[in-house]
């Protein structure tokens, strides 16, 4: 006789404990731990494993392996995220925003495959077949033999139909909205999501089937559920993008297949989605370089080099406390240039407030822009314009010296093709390998250096 057992899960980490209590011991999160009823009979229980064969290990060049080509979607920036195009038999986690656009590329992305002869399966959990409809009207998307669209939940029978279709890539919309009926739990729970996930994830490995997953995002913009979801999955992806603006980005925090933090730049349109082909010329598109407070850096995203206008305003404020603030750049490091700035060079911010924000919605993290943001800075308090054919590449250290950054001629390459005159780095950097016609590159040593360049250059 089977007796199951009631324990607690916490639907932030996924901690289990034999009794519910009012904070997460694991992670620290309130009213987090939801009842869960675990099934201690094995002819009840579910798989959690992905092959379930009993088989004896082998030596590693007796694998057998058979290279197969990726699948190319019309998007090259698209196919750039996932590392050159899709890997059949992968599994793709698509998380962000409701309305930012992941059921809308999905579809797209799903048309054109079809018309390329691939048999494509897409699960609609939140939709109607007709809501379904009218967005592939409004698409002119709506005719093809080769795409499959059902409205079902029961992950039961979505698993059924996936072996019985037999497709070469299956979309499910959404995982947080797909259940197991087997399961004493709601959908959308971590029971729930982590099941769903590992039977999507051994239907795609043992039939080599390549399965998008759409995620909803908490609040705090990280995909909802357990965090174990994403461990299991191939290639984990974020849709990110401004509410009141159409340009979209779709990051890669995780790919098994390619290269982590990857991006690709897409536009929202009437009807659908379309790629940047140039983002660095995007992002640039409003600079005209005729205000202090404002210098264009080159960041590494992936493997690609882009130029973003870095803005900065610094103004005497009369409150005890200055503001600091940040858009796309990271708070903390905004508050360790501020004390570079002050110890180092000796200007006083502790009575001003001093906001920053990286132009078009993109979000930089790697340290090359520390500089431009330095310069940024000390241009608005100082009112000092910084001319328009001018950028600033250079990592910061706290003795106030610039230092080297990856994959620099890459970025001057980049810096040069979009037209640029000249590009302050770090003198460890010189000399380059590379020449550019007429075009100068100032190698500095501390941040010191930038006031007497910009001295002589106003004068």
């Amino acid at each position: 006789m089977s007796k199951n057992k009631i324990s607690y899960i916490c639907q932030e980490c996924s901690a289990i404990f034999p009794k519910w209590s009012g904070k997460c011991l694991e992670c620290g999160a309130w009213n987090s731990l939801v009842e869960n009823e675990v099934i201690t009979d094995k002819k009840n229980s579910s798989s959690f494993f992905v092959n379930s064969k009993k088989e004896k290990p082998i030596k590693i060049q007796d694998i057998s392996f058979k290279s197969e080509d990726r699948i190319l979607t019309d998007m090259s920036e698209f196919n750039r995220v996932l590392g050159g195009g899709i890997v059949p038999g992968s599994l793709v986690l698509l998380g962000g925003d409701p309305g930012i656009g992941k059921s809308t590329i999905l579809l797209q992305i799903s048309y054109y495959l079809s018309l390329k002869g691939k048999k494509i399966f897409y699960v609609t959990a939140e939709e109607s077949l007709n809501q379904v409809k009218l967005r592939a009207l409004r698409m002119g998307i709506d005719k093809s033999d080769n795409l499959f669209i059902i409205s079902e939940s029961d992950i039961n029978y979505i698993n059924k139909t996936i072996l019985d279709i037999k497709p070469d890539i299956c979309i499910i919309d959404s995982i947080q909205a797909i259940y197991d009926n087997t399961i004493d739990s709601v959908p959308g729970s971590v029971t729930q999501i982590k099941n769903n996930t590992q039977v999507l994830m051994k239907t795609s490995k043992e039939n080599n089937i390549s399965i998008f997953i759409i995620g909803h995002v908490t609040k705090e913009g990280i995909i909802a559920g357990p965090k174990i979801m994403e461990h299991m999955v191939d290639t984990v992806l974020y849709f990110e993008g401004e509410k009141y603006k159409s340009y979209r980005i779709i990051r890669a925090v995780k790919n098994r297949f390619g290269a982590t933090n990857e991006v690709g730049i897409f536009e929202m349109i009437e009807n659908g989605i379309k790629e940047v082909i140039n983002p660095s010329k995007l992002f640039l598109s409003e600079y005209n370089g005729t205000n202090s407070g404002s210098c264009v850096i080159v960041s590494m995203e992936g493997s690609r080099p882009i130029l973003v206008e870095v803005q900065a305003l610094a103004y005497p404020t009369y409150t005890n406390m200055p503001r600091r603030s940040t858009i796309g750049y990271e708070y903390n490091r905004l508050n360790q240039i501020i004390a570079i700035l002050e110890k180092r060079i000796g200007i006083n911010l502790s009575k001003s407030d001093v906001f920053v924000n990286i132009v078009g919605g993109l979000k930089i993290n790697e340290p090359s822009a520390d500089l431009g943001v330095a310069i940024a800075i000390i241009s608005s308090i100082r009112d000092i314009i910084i001319p328009q054919d001018t950028v600033a590449i250079g990592e910061l250290g706290l003795g106030g010296e610039l230092r080297n950054v990856s994959n620099i001629e890459q970025r001057l390459k980049e810096v040069y093709k979009l037209g640029f005159k000249k590009a302050l780095i770090p003198s460890n950097s010189l000399p380059l390998s590379i020449k550019f016609d007429k075009f100068d590159i100032i190698g500095l040593k501390k941040l010191v250096d930038v006031l007497i360049y910009f001295g002589k250059d106003k004068k």
